[in-house]
């Protein structure tokens, strides 16, 4: 059954109204019609299913089924900071990230970066994150919906980074000395509810100067398994082994 994402004032009493995009979508490209059902997700707290009741170029109204208990969150709150990358490789780490649960996303300007965005354009970019994020979301039930934050330079993720339980860092020379104890100690440290902040450098990783300033803020150096990975990679490395450690395991 198709997924879409609204606003909580979008939901209203027994009845959800749609527009934007979405309208289209159903419409033309699903070609569904008066009495189709759908489910519905305000991107927080309520999954519904629903039945189409009107349809109009506008806006389809949704009549309220039943709520629906949905399982497919993460019990921790991951937030993907990425170094930015070149390319388009932050919108495959959005896209992909949000398949495997990860809640937010922060593109970090660093030293090695050699991508510099436009703040006149930067808008524009996170928007179609934006839109990324969405999209991968519906596609994989995701109840809640990942945002997408402005770029922040390091400092100012160091501003905020009392906001979570565990930061962890991504470090490729602690993979090249063999260190391997760091994410099991960081993965072991979580509980359900908690939120984590791992930070992927870009293409060029991490100067030894950025990697002091982490550690002073008390990030956890980790290397994600033996080899070196791409700046892509590694993010989905480690949401992939958040999912094994809380969902397989336990």
């Amino acid at each position: 059954m198709q997924r879409y994402f609204i606003n909580k004032e979008q939901m209203v009493d027994e009845q959800v109204v749609i527009n934007g995009d979405d309208v289209k979508h159903i419409s033309r490209v699903m070609r569904m019609g008066i009495g189709d059902k759908i489910i519905c997700s305000d991107g927080e707290s309520r999954v519904v299913n629903c039945e189409i009741a009107s349809i109009s170029e506008e806006e389809i109204v949704a009549t309220i089924l039943s709520d629906i208990t949905n399982n497919s969150e993460l019990s921790v709150h991951i937030t993907i900071a990425q170094g930015l990358p070149k390319g388009d490789k932050l919108e495959y780490v959005v896209q992909k990230g949000t398949e495997l649960g990860a809640s937010s996303f922060i593109p970090v300007s660093l030293s090695r970066s050699i991508v510099k965005w436009d703040k006149k354009k930067e808008g524009k970019k996170i928007e179609r994150l934006s839109k990324i994020a969405k999209e991968a979301a519906e596609q994989s039930h995701r109840s809640y919906l990942p945002t997408v934050e402005q770029t922040m330079s390091l400092a100012e993720l160091l501003s905020v980074n009392q906001q979570y339980d565990v930061k962890i860092v991504a470090y490729e020379e602690s993979a090249k000395e063999g260190e391997h104890l760091g994410l099991g100690r960081a993965l072991n440290s979580l509980k359900p509810g908690d939120k984590a902040l791992v930070l992927v450098g870009p293409e060029g990783g991490l100067s030894e100067e950025e990697v002091n300033k982490l550690d002073e803020a008390g990030f956890i150096r980790a290397s994600f398994g033996p080899r070196i990975l791409r700046t892509e990679t590694a993010p989905l490395y480690f949401l992939s082994a958040v999912s094994y450690h809380f969902e397989i395991l336990r």
